[in-house]
């Protein structure tokens, strides 16, 4: 990471109420999570995306949720990384995955959309596959129900316990990511079980 640059963390999501509680929207629950944390107060719009900025570390971070909907999340991730004139390592893009069960992390340099369709086109916009990826585990749709349709539920009651610590350690994972690089993240928390 260059250290003259803020870092940006990007989480996905849909924008309304009506998807708040989605299994797509895990990013944005993430990036809500972390403002918390950071207690941040400084919201605006920028780029397509609320963006709130901190200090933290010593250097400047930027927490941003694209309001494109999902599969334009492309379009603010290269807003943002245009204005403020990051390299690619200062960038990491949370998101739901369902190829991890519920409750796993995985934190990879790069590598393709693997069906995420905001990843790919955020993948499209930038021009690489090498964008600093936290897979937030949401498993597999039960028995044939579209997958489309799953990530648009709610997560269930019995779940939501869990979630909760998941994004407990999602956002340990990213400020070890602020603190320590991409590396100590993987190290420490990939493949971490929550549930």
């Amino acid at each position: 990471m260059s250290d003259e640059f803020p870092l940006l963390i990007i989480g996905l999501g849909n924008p309304g109420r009506e998807y708040k509680e989605n299994r797509h929207n895990v990013g944005f629950m993430l990036v809500d999570r972390l403002a918390v944390r950071f207690d941040t107060r400084n919201m605006k719009v920028q780029s397509k995306a609320i963006v709130i900025s901190t200090l933290r570390e010593g250097r400047k971070i930027i927490l941003a949720k694209p309001q494109t909907f999902m599969n334009l999340s492309g379009t603010s991730v290269q807003g943002l990384m245009r204005f403020y004139k990051l390299p690619l390592e200062n960038l990491l893009v949370a998101h739901d995955d369902l190829d991890l069960p519920f409750g796993t992390l995985r934190i990879r340099p790069g590598g393709g959309p693997g069906g995420q369709k905001g990843v790919g086109d955020i993948i499209t916009k930038l021009g690489t596959q090498d964008i600093a990826r936290l897979r937030i585990g949401i498993d597999h749709p039960p028995g044939r129900m579209d997958p489309a349709n799953y990530v648009l539920q709610d997560f269930p009651s019995k779940e939501l316990i869990a979630l909760s610590q998941i994004l407990d350690r999602a956002a340990d994972s990213a400020q070890t990511w602020i603190a320590e690089g991409l590396d100590a993240a993987m190290n420490k928390f990939n493949g971490s079980v929550v549930v």
